[in-house]
């Protein structure tokens, strides 16, 4: 049930799955020598206290992007040979297991006790110690994996432990918790739709839908929906009226207007606008009936109050919508945002211009991070000189040797202005950590201008705000390459503060009634982040999702379940985490190894 904070009324919604299906269980798998009388007995209380020692660490470290906690299944006997492995593979059946992690302190018989499901992602920690050879099961156990088409990933700790010693080590921990928060996020997304609401915009490539890829390496399914749809769920009043008012209500108190920078000949009158807001507001409801449903519609709309049961959705809008009804900009920024009218709650992932491909890049953001997500034009590349000429300002520091303009139609979440607090600095947080004073924040931050009507020809509202400096963050995006496949990049850096004058003098040059985030990638001196230049030059659209925190690691391993291939990203060798069978490919060049690898195991859900 939801709280409310009595200062502010905010309410705050109560962790929840507003998706159909259940969410993924990590099962948990103690393998054991199966070798009775004996060996096996003296092994049985070591093995199921490290499953429960793995099982209590996740169960405590993690929650799903709702906000409900992540469950783990662990068979009550360890599994020394084919038949409990069966056996436990009918328990994760019944459980809604969606990964699987096998540990062990000893010696197995590999093929006999591995995890054969193909679609679960998979991984084994072998327990360092030299009383019994967990390391030597590890490397079987991978070695069949492998040799089977069924990747898995080895955890195997740096130092020797002592028989007796239940701990986890640090970096054993940091490989448990990567590999269970992207598996967590495949098991997610499985099964779940795409709701694209339109069709192409503007001819980005992005919104050409390709529901190929979303069925074989996502598992998801594409429901296009016609954006005639928001006209008839509008003029047929298929909504929630008293949610309705309550939305203008709070709009009217929270979303104060910008100036309006259209000329007289364009500007829209006071009645325009009024008509604008309502409409903007009507479909951000429409919108979010459309991808989860609402049950205050069952009387009289049965079927439209079941929703399409997406955990993603895109929004076409230009220019077909956006020549003649308000722009989608309120309704894309509301919904990317942790609150609503409603109170604080778990953010929507929704792409503007029908951009599936940002879509998903955001959505695998959402899921590792648990965050509001940033969708922006990756618009300009501004060098230190170019600055200095424009501006007089001398670029320092982070900024020093350049900096990226991030900026789209005022479609992003209000997350993004950097209001909420994280360790006393600029961040952005997960919904239930965040607090009423965050969201009023949030909102103070942010104006609503009229939009330009010489693009938006109908009218309607864009966020305008500008993101604080130092916040360190993650742009990432997915591409799809004829003959080759989708492919992941990944840019690690930081936002960055410019002093008040330069800010405004270098956003006035494009619209400065849009959100702006200058974004700084953490160079590397070489190939594709020689430096911030060459991050800008090699990206392969012409937008990026933005993750609050450093998660690029994450991402890769997230990326090698699903048999994605990473094309750049500046992540640190020693953080990278992928499939054992991986090095197989090219040890020394773990980049080309990383295509070749995708390449030969295919898609996850492919034939």
């Amino acid at each position: 049930m939801a709280t409310t904070t009595p200062e502010t009324a905010v309410q705050v919604a109560a962790p929840r799955n507003r998706l159909i299906g259940p969410m993924p269980k990590i099962g948990i798998r103690p393998a054991i020598d199966g070798r009775r009388k004996g060996v096996r007995e003296s092994l049985e209380r070591q093995t199921l206290e490290m499953a429960g020692s793995v099982s209590r660490l996740l169960q405590s470290k993690l929650r799903h992007s709702n906000g409900l906690p992540v469950e783990c299944v662990t068979p009550p006997t360890c599994i020394g040979g084919v038949a409990e492995a069966a056996q436990t593979a009918a328990l994760f059946e019944r459980e809604g297991v969606g990964l699987s992690l096998t540990v062990t302190p000893c010696w197995c018989y590999g093929a006999e006790t591995m995890d054969m499901n193909p679609l679960y992602p998979k991984a084994v920690w072998g327990f360092n110690g030299t009383e019994r050879p967990g390391a030597v099961y590890l490397a079987a156990v991978l070695a069949a994996h492998n040799q089977k088409g069924l990747p898995a990933f080895g955890i195997y700790g740096r130092d020797v432990q002592d028989r007796g010693d239940g701990s986890i080590p640090p970096d054993v921990e940091e490989k448990l918790l990567r590999f269970a928060r992207a598996g967590i996020a495949v098991g997610t997304m499985r099964g779940k739709s795409y709701l694209s609401l339109g069709g192409t915009s503007m001819g980005i490539a992005g919104s050409i839908v390709d529901a190929d890829f979303f069925e074989d390496y996502l598992g998801m399914r594409v429901e296009p929906v016609d954006m005639t749809e928001v006209v008839r769920r509008v003029e047929e009043r298929i909504y929630d009226e008293d949610e309705l008012a309550r939305a203008l209500a709070w709009v009217k108190a929270h979303c104060p207007e910008g100036r309006d920078y259209n000329g007289p000949r364009f500007e829209r009158t006071r009645a325009q606008k009024d008509a604008d807001w309502v409409m903007s507001v009507t479909m951000t409801l429409v919108a979010r009936d459309l991808m989860v449903g609402n049950e205050r519609l069952a009387s009289g709309h049965g079927e439209e109050a079941l929703g399409r049961n997406a955990i993603l959705g895109g929004f076409q809008g230009q220019r077909h919508w956006t020549d003649h009804f308000p722009n989608g900009d309120f309704m894309e920024a509301i919904l990317n945002s942790s609150f609503d009218w409603n109170g604080i709650r778990e953010p929507f992932v929704f792409a503007t211009e029908n951009d599936s491909l940002n879509g998903v890049s955001m959505l695998f953001g959402h899921l590792l991070a648990k965050t509001a997500q940033i969708f922006a034009d990756v618009r300009t590349y501004w060098s230190p000189a170019a600055v200095k000429r424009v501006t007089g300002h001398e670029l320092t520091g982070v900024a020093a040797g350049g900096i990226i303009h991030l900026i789209n139609s005022g479609a992003a979440t209000l997350d993004a202005t950097g209001r909420q607090a994280v360790d006393g600095k600029p961040g952005m947080k997960a919904f239930w950590e965040i607090s009423a004073e965050e969201v009023e924040r949030c909102l103070a931050a942010t104006r609503w201008y009229p939009a330009m009507t010489e693009y938006f020809r109908g009218g309607g509202f864009s966020s305008g705000f500008l993101t604080l400096g130092g916040m360190p963050c993650t742009m990432s995006r997915l591409n799809l390459v004829e003959g080759l496949g989708p492919v992941l990049q990944i840019a690690e850096g930081w936002t960055v503060d410019l002093p008040e004058k330069v800010h405004e003098a270098l956003s006035e040059r494009t619209n400065p009634t849009w959100p702006t985030h200058w974004l700084v990638p953490r160079p590397e001196g070489r190939g594709p982040f020689r430096d911030v230049y060459t991050v800008m030059n090699n990206w392969g659209a012409n937008h990026g999702a933005i993750t609050y925190g450093h998660l690029g690691a994450d991402l890769i391993a997230l990326a090698a379940m699903l048999r994605i291939p990473v094309s750049m990203h500046n992540v640190a060798e020693d953080q990278v985490f992928r499939p054992s069978a991986w090095s197989a490919f090219g040890a020394h060049e773990p980049q080309g190894a990383d295509f070749r690898a995708c390449q030969t195991f295919g898609p996850l859900y492919g034939d």
